[in-house]
């Protein structure tokens, strides 16, 4: 290791292991979005369309391309992405900035409309809450390797969105949301937002 180096460990805090310190825009998700509890319907259905979207592909993919997906889904409004019709479904596929998948954007628009079927009995941020009682696990893994892909949990929580509608939100899909909105603490123990994103473990549900 050159001096440059060294000193470049010396002054970056310890992160999780899967975020590249030499791409400034996977270390400010990890900083600070990754883990931080989310408690409003519009973080938590970008989320599920973000991760949907995200199937197959690496995150770093999708979130070089987040602006775009916000400009083409209408800031991730439900109401308006359930109103999409055959012509935007055909526009979007000729968006450059998203991905173009047929499928994927066909499922957001049902999750959208799924989204809105929900919000007429509870809030989509309170169904997610729901399954951790309103807290956020903590994990206190010490390596990434001890990481799951899934949990029961995530499978239990994939099998009900499916049940009301929802599209594309497998078991690992819906576990990498729930690190994503905070419902699980998966910062290693090492990790530098691990014991601030613990600190947030109970937020304040939004509708």
């Amino acid at each position: 290791m050159t001096a440059l180096e060294v000193a470049r460990a010396v002054a970056e805090p310890a992160r999780c292991a899967w975020v590249n310190a030499d791409n400034a825009l996977y270390v400010r998700y990890h900083d600070e979005e990754w883990g931080v509890p989310k408690t409003s319907d519009r973080a938590f259905f970008e989320k599920l369309i973000l991760e949907g979207f995200q199937s197959g592909l690496s995150w770093i993919t999708i979130l070089r391309k987040r602006e775009s997906f916000r400009a083409a889904f209408d800031g991730f409004d439900p109401e308006k992405v359930a109103r999409y019709d055959a012509s935007k479904v055909e526009a979007l596929i000729a968006d450059a900035g998203i991905v173009r998948h047929r499928g994927k954007i066909e499922a957001a628009i049902a999750n959208a409309q799924a989204c809105l079927d929900l919000q007429q009995k509870q809030s989509l941020a309170s169904f997610f809450w729901g399954f951790v009682d309103g807290a956020a696990l903590q994990n206190r893994f010490a390596a990434i390797s001890e990481v799951p892909a899934q949990t029961p949990l995530s499978a239990a929580i994939s099998k009900e969105l499916k049940r009301r509608g929802f599209r594309f939100c497998g078991p690992t899909t819906v576990y990498s949301l729930m690190q994503a909105t905070g419902l699980v603490n998966d910062h290693i123990v090492t990790c530098h937002r691990h014991d601030p994103c613990a600190a947030l473990a109970r937020p304040e549900i939004l509708a």
